[in-house]
């Protein structure tokens, strides 16, 4: 079982760079680096929440369960 993060096909379709989008969600490229190679552990709603508001998309938009 995993959970595998789309946040790079989310930035493709509205042409967004991930420098854009940390700048806007308020955390460091670092951070939104570490989310975007699947390799967090944890996400916070308020993170999430702050990605679909700029991005304009769902959370199932960026995360999907794989059994």
């Amino acid at each position: 079982m995993s959970i595998i993060i789309h946040l790079d096909k989310a930035l493709a379709a509205k042409s967004m760079k991930s420098k854009e989008l940390a700048e806007a969600i308020n955390i460091t490229q670092a951070n939104l680096s570490i989310l975007r190679s699947g390799k967090a552990k944890a996400v916070r709603f308020s993170t999430l929440e702050a990605i679909c508001k700029v991005l304009e998309c769902q959370p199932g938009d960026i995360l999907e369960f794989i059994t």
